[in-house]
């Protein structure tokens, strides 16, 4: 079969590029092949076509069952830790049942109820933290990531159970995620051996054991006592009915479980850390933050901090550079179609590029500069600007992600002052399927902030620090 543009590198020297370094991988080959290009990797079926022309991404993305069509088989370097019953591993008319009863649960009158809530818990994470020295800004937002999510999977924050969730679920996904070599793991199933404890795959194993007891004994105690108002998404989706009167399983249950605290975990901490490391990084654009900010007054609306134009330009901005998924899902042909004038034959598999399509210089000029003005001056469209894919495998928590990011960035910058640790410019890292800030950004918190107050209240209260 005749593809388009394949790259000359050696089948095995890509796939250990991809595993290594995807964000240069990609790079390098979008030099040779601006739009459109096959490479080899692994993960996703080896041979695999990469696409980040919009117009290209558009097509692929909205013609589901039809041209193309979107397969959970590739998804299959997460199955060992999302299970088979999970909507990252659904397909068909169950995948969008699925999808369908937990959309509700992340829209509409429960994001102000999360909005308070991401609040309260980031400034009881952040307040502790210790003045003058320095730490890692990524693993404080994996920490209030970990606890909105479980709130909003189980109804639950506090509590033993919820105490040994926070301290398992991220060894379980960091297990895998914590470097390229460990991630390696996920790629290739042959390395996947209990050879004990003490290697990485027997620790992975023992870990999620002690998850799974702990999910299983939550289901049970639910089962014995459901309570038809709670609206956590536990207890809606054990009271959920297919066409035939029939509930989840208790795998079923676990399985969608893990799925949504580990794509709501990670994926939002890593976009945080890189939202705070740009507006540290950029003195002028955390000052226009910080004046957006302190123009809402004291205590604002945490739906009037989402609205907040230039705040929304800095995250946007944010998850164009690094967005969140470097990739679409791939989806594969279903009957021969031509797309940017290259014949593609059923069986062919292509994945539409986010990364790639966010650095097109044709869109966003100078694309390597953090430039949150870009997002104040154009409407992109969700083809152009797709943090959180798109078509029918698009993120399902995207309004919850961006409100968190939103809200956890406020907070931090309008109550705290702190400067990066390091100068030294964050370099993207692998960690798993998602590209981190290879440092962890870095940053030291020399005291609390006091908001600056209006000119008219400046008249009035000459001596209040700002």
């Amino acid at each position: 079969m005749q593809l388009p543009n394949r790259l000359k590198t050696p089948s095995i020297l890509q796939k250990l590029q991809w595993i290594i370094d995807p964000v240069k991988y990609m790079e390098s080959a979008v030099q040779k092949y601006p739009d459109i290009f096959t490479g080899e990797v692994i993960g996703f079926g080896d041979t695999l076509v990469f696409i980040n022309d919009p117009q290209a991404i558009k097509e692929i993305l909205t013609n589901d069952k039809k041209k193309f069509v979107a397969s959970s088989k590739e998804n299959g370097i997460l199955q060992p830790i999302v299970g088979d019953h999970s909507l990252m591993m659904l397909d068909g008319e169950y995948h969008k049942q699925r999808r369908q009863l937990l959309m509700p649960c992340f829209h509409g009158e429960r994001m102000r109820a999360y909005g308070q809530l991401i609040i309260h818990l980031t400034e009881n994470i952040f307040s502790p933290l210790p003045l003058n020295k320095p730490l890692s800004a990524h693993s404080a937002m994996q920490e209030i990531s970990l606890q909105v999510i479980l709130q909003a999977v189980f109804g639950f924050y506090e509590g033993e159970r919820c105490q040994q969730l926070k301290y398992l679920i991220p060894n379980l996904v960091m297990e895998l995620f914590r470097s390229p070599l460990i991630s390696s793991f996920l790629f290739f199933r042959f390395l996947q051996q209990d050879l004990g404890s003490l290697t990485p795959w027997g620790k992975f194993l023992r870990l999620r054991e002690q998850v799974d007891e702990l999910l299983y004994a939550e289901i049970a105690e639910r089962r014995q006592n459901l309570l038809p108002d709670r609206i956590d998404l536990l207890s809606l989706l054990m009271s959920a009915k297919d066409a035939t009167a029939e509930g989840m399983t208790d795998p079923e249950l676990r399985d969608e479980l893990i799925n949504l605290m580990v794509s709501g975990h990670e994926t939002t901490a890593t976009a945080i850390a890189w939202g705070l490391y740009w507006i540290l990084k950029k003195p002028k654009v955390y000052e226009r933050v910080l004046d957006e900010l302190d123009s809402l007054g004291d205590s604002p609306d945490p739906m009037k901090i989402f609205q907040l134009p230039y705040l929304t330009a800095v995250c946007n901005e944010t998850m164009r550079i690094y967005p969140i998924g470097i990739m679409t899902l791939p989806r594969v042909v279903q009957e021969p179609v031509e797309i940017l004038g290259h014949q593609l034959e059923p069986g062919t598999k292509v994945i539409g590029c986010i990364y790639l399509a966010h650095q097109r210089p044709d869109l966003y000029p100078q694309p390597k500069e953090f430039k949150p003005e870009r997002f104040l001056e154009r409407q992109f469209s969700p083809y152009e600007f797709l943090p959180f894919g798109g078509g029918a495998r698009g993120c399902i928590g995207q309004a919850l992600a961006t409100l968190e990011i939103k809200l956890v960035l406020a907070t931090i910058i309008s109550k705290y002052q702190m400067v990066l640790a390091d100068q030294h410019p964050e370099k993207p890292k692998r960690r798993g399927v998602v590209v981190g800030p290879g440092n962890g950004v870095k940053i030291v918190i020399t005291g609390q902030r006091i908001r600056q107050q209006s000119p008219t209240a400046m008249v009035t209260t000459p001596n209040l620090l700002v």
